[in-house]
Order: C-alpha cells, then sequence, then structure tokens
C-alpha cells in the first residue's frame, strides 16, 4: 500500500468517526419516544372528530361535529388495512362517545342518546333518549361534552354557556352527572366553555375549561359534587335546585382566585393553569395513563389536549390539603389539526381527534384522526413535580448527572398569576422571583429537592431546566415545568 493510499484511509476513516459522533449527538426529539399515524380518513367524509370510543369488537368509534359516527376497523394497524363505515348521521354535533351493555351512548348538544345495532348490518337502528335535561338556544357557543362512565354507572355532562358571558337557557354553565335511570343530577355550577372530560386513574371526574371571562387562561379542573368552579354566570339555575345548597356567593371581579376562594367556600380553585401561550391557548380533551408502563414511565399521569397548539400536554397531579393540584410539562406537539378529543386505550396507543373550525390551529389539516404509539424508547424529563414545605421535589425518568443537578444555576424559577375578573382573560400579573437556595440531589440520582425561598400561593410556578443533564450527559427533552400552587405543603 502506497503512503499516500494509506494516508488518505485515515482521513477517510477519521471522517466516517466524525460522520459517526455527530450522528450519535443529534439531538433527541419527540418523535424519537412517541410517533404519530395518521389514520386515513376516506375522501369526502368531513370528520371534525369530538368523540372517541374503542368497541368490544376493537373497533374504533370517532363522532363527528357535523353529527355523524364513523366506525374504524383495525385502528391498532397500519394505515392500508383500516375502513372507515358511517354507524349513524343525522345527529347534533357529538362530543362524548361511551360504550356500556351494549349500547354505544352520544353526548349532543341537546341530549345523551344511545343507541345500537340489532341486525348486525354495521349501522346504528335503535335510538333512544336517555336524557334531555338541559336547554339549548342555537347560541354556536353552547357544546355539551360528555365523559364515560364512572365507577357508579353514572355519565357526566359539561355544558358550555351561552357565549362566553351568559346562561340564557337551563343549566347552561353547569356540570350534570347522568344516572343509570336517566335521571339527571346538578353537580357542579360555575363552568365557562369546557374543552374536554375525563377521569384520573382513581376515578375522580376533570374538565378543561378555557380562557375568557373569569379565566384568566386555560384550566384543568376537579369537579367536586356542590362545588362553584368560577365564572357565575350560570348560577341563575340554583333556583331549579337544591343539590348543591345555596348560591354561592358572586367572586369580585379584579381579584385573585385564592383570595376569593378564601372568602366563598364553595368556590374550588383550579387544580392546573395552563399557561397562556406558553403551554396552550385551547385546553381539550383528557386522558389518563392507566396502562401500567404500556405508554411509558408516566403511569396514572393525565394527558390534556390543546386545541390551537394542535399538541398533547401532560399533568402530575397531587394533593395538598386535600385539593388537586400539580405541574403540567409539555409532551407531543405536530398533530394535524387542533387536538379536540383524546382516548387511551388498554394497549398503549393514545388516539387524538382534531377539528380547526371556529378556531385556527396550528396544524393546518381541517379534521385529523391520529394515533400516538410509544416507540419503546425512555425519553430523559421531569417525571413529576412535587411540593414540599421548603420548595420541590423533582423526580426524573433516567438517572441525573449530579455535578448538573446539584448547581443551582441549572434552574430558573419564577412566578406570577392571573386576574380574577368578569372581562375577558388577563394578562400575568403579579411577578415574583423566588431564590432557590440549594439544589440537593438523591442517593439514587433520580430526585432533586429544591429548596425554594419565596413560594407564592396562588401563582404558577414556572420552572426551567437548562443546565440538567442525564447520566449520560443528555439536555431534558422538555426543560419547562409550571406549577400551580394554591396551597402550601405542612
Amino acid at each position: 500500500m502506497s503512503l499516500a493510499r494509506h494516508s488518505l484511509l485515515v482521513v477517510l476513516s477519521g471522517l466516517v468517526v466524525t460522520a459517526s459522533v455527530a450522528a450519535q449527538e443529534k439531538p433527541a426529539t419527540e418523535n424519537d419516544f412517541y410517533r404519530i399515524t395518521t389514520l386515513p380518513i376516506p375522501k369526502g367524509v368531513v370528520l371534525e372528530a369530538g368523540g372517541l370510543e374503542l368497541l368490544p369488537t376493537g373497533q374504533l368509534a370517532a363522532s363527528s361535529r357535523r353529527g355523524d359516527i364513523y366506525l374504524v376497523d383495525n385502528p391498532f394497524s397500519e394505515p392500508a388495512s383500516m375502513k372507515f363505515t358511517r354507524y349513524a348521521q343525522g345527529l347534533h354535533e357529538v362530543l362524548g362517545l361511551s360504550w356500556k351493555d351494549g349500547w354505544l351512548y352520544a353526548t349532543q348538544r341537546c341530549e345523551v342518546t344511545r343507541m345500537k345495532d340489532t341486525d348486525n348490518d354495521g349501522r346504528a337502528d335503535i335510538f333512544e333518549t336517555v336524557t334531555s335535561d338541559w336547554g339549548i338556544t342555537g347560541d354556536y357557543h353552547e357544546y355539551a361534552f360528555g365523559s364515560k362512565f364512572d365507577a357508579r354507572g353514572d355519565m357526566w355532562v359539561v355544558l358550555c354557556l351561552t357565549g362566553s358571558f351568559n346562561s340564557n337557557t337551563e343549566y347552561r354553565g353547569w356540570c350534570l352527572r347522568i344516572k343509570p335511570d336517566g335521571t339527571s343530577v346538578p353537580t357542579c355550577s360555575g363552568l365557562r366553555s369546557p374543552g374536554g372530560i375525563g377521569m384520573n386513574h382513581v376515578g375522580d371526574m376533570f374538565y378543561t375549561d378555557n380562557q375568557g371571562p373569569w379565566n384568566g387562561t386555560s384550566k384543568l379542573q376537579h369537579l367536586e359534587p356542590g362545588k362553584f368552579v368560577g365564572h357565575p354566570g350560570g348560577n341563575r339555575w340554583y333556583e331549579l335546585t337544591d343539590a348543591l345548597g345555596k348560591r354561592p356567593a358572586d367572586p369580585k371581579s379584579g381579584s385573585r382566585m385564592m383570595v376569593e376562594a378564601k372568602r366563598i367556600p364553595e368556590l374550588l380553585p383550579p387544580a392546573i393553569y395552563f399557561p397562556y401561550k406558553k403551554m396552550g391557548q385551547s385546553a381539550s380533551g383528557i386522558a389518563c395513563d392507566t396502562t401500567n408502563g404500556k405508554f411509558g414511565d408516566f403511569k396514572n399521569q393525565m394527558f390534556v389536549g390543546d386545541q390551537t397548539h394542535s399538541t398533547v400536554m401532560r399533568v402530575d397531579l397531587e394533593k395538598v390539603q386535600g385539593r388537586y393540584q400539580g405541574a403540567c410539562i409539555p409532551f407531543r406537539a405536530g398533530f394535524g389539526s387542533g387536538s379536540l378529543g383524546l382516548l387511551m386505550s388498554k394497549s398503549g396507543a393514545m388516539f387524538v381527534s382534531g377539528t380547526n373550525r371556529g378556531w385556527g390551529s396550528r396544524g393546518n389539516k381541517p379534521f385529523s384522526l391520529q394515533r400516538l404509539d410509544w416507540t419503546g424508547k425512555k425519553p430523559f424529563e421531569v417525571l413529576t413535580m412535587r411540593l414540599r414545605p421548603d420548595g420541590f421535589r423533582l423526580a426524573f425518568t433516567e438517572p441525573i448527572d449530579p455535578a448538573t443537578a446539584a448547581k443551582i444555576e441549572s434552574y430558573q424559577l419564577q412566578t406570577y398569576t392571573y386576574i380574577y375578573q368578569a372581562s375577558y382573560g388577563s394578562p400575568e400579573v403579579d411577578h415574583t422571583k423566588p431564590t432557590i437556595k440549594e439544589a440537593r440531589v438523591s442517593s439514587d440520582r433520580k430526585h432533586v429537592d429544591l429548596v425554594v425561598d419565596g413560594l407564592q400561593v396562588g401563582h404558577i410556578h414556572e420552572l426551567h431546566l437548562p443546565g440538567v443533564r442525564s447520566a449520560t450527559k443528555k439536555p431534558l427533552l422538555h426543560q419547562q415545568a409550571y406549577y400551580t400552587l394554591n396551597y402550601l405543603a405542612k
């Protein structure tokens, strides 16, 4: 071998090694861990899907805002093997589907309906009204979202106001529970514009509400029976029922949520605020990971869609002084349309339906139906952010590098809140900058205790972790978390 040729091989070998190292150092993306598969909606079908349910046959039911329900064969397979069949039509903007005892239940604007296919031709042929104990006026805003059945066999329905401010017909701005016999039970007041409803892993019910009057930003709200959740526009309907007791006092516009919660015993603050534009602008459907590891490391955590940002967000809740609060963390972006309905399967696949009619979305498709699957690779993430009397305890999905995780400079923390007011939305207000005094790394290198001076009741605590690295020197896939602190740990 000539010297020139030997030198060339050495140089080429070095280039290969350099290229290989560069490939290995390429930053991880969400797609490396959770991949999106688009279900092939047939040409001519306008599937602005709102409700999703899996049937005992293995088919996926998807309801359209235009009043159709389609069944999808082979929804867990590759798109080429999937088939769409129209199961029902002529309904009124179905935004909730649930299966029970051989019936498919659909929550329409005007009622809960159940239906079944008795002759096995793939189309529903019996339709029965379960309840219609609320009103509609024709206003565009009067959506109705229905839950899955809870442990008692009840379905929960959350009802949007008439427009953003008013309740012009019965129980608009309320949550009703629908008993197995069809009886409706008024359960909570104070709703404005729900975008979805779902349970956590222990069966407690939550809904999402969106920025507007009395909502400074979008939120995740526990539906605790008997509580008032913030918007007084529908409280006129206390005159129809004594199920919740007396009408609560009206909140004072221009105040703060936790100030009013101390003054009004019935007022329950949000479990989670989604900081406006930072996390999203239109919170929507809810799913909970009860798959015991089939969807990754996020066992029992909740996922919430955002219609405007076309995303799915992750939520880690805890109870402090008997009330839910916790952190929200980015999870997955890039859905085809505005994320609306979420459904987690027992096998660990999440279905996400989308629409952008009426509101724009980052996903530029007018509608979409997609599946999110875990690839088996684990992202380096903040797993949980939990409150302690002296700060926060962070858990991570992988062991951390103690040198970076112990540096105070690896973290940035600020707080703020929103004005609780009758006018639309709110800017961030009352900013503070708590001092991180110490970052203590646990012996197992999977936890960090942040000792914080200056925790603020009623504030979102916005934490950034740009300097934290894993034991293998990887940065966090998502470097921010937002903790809603309503109550202090004792």
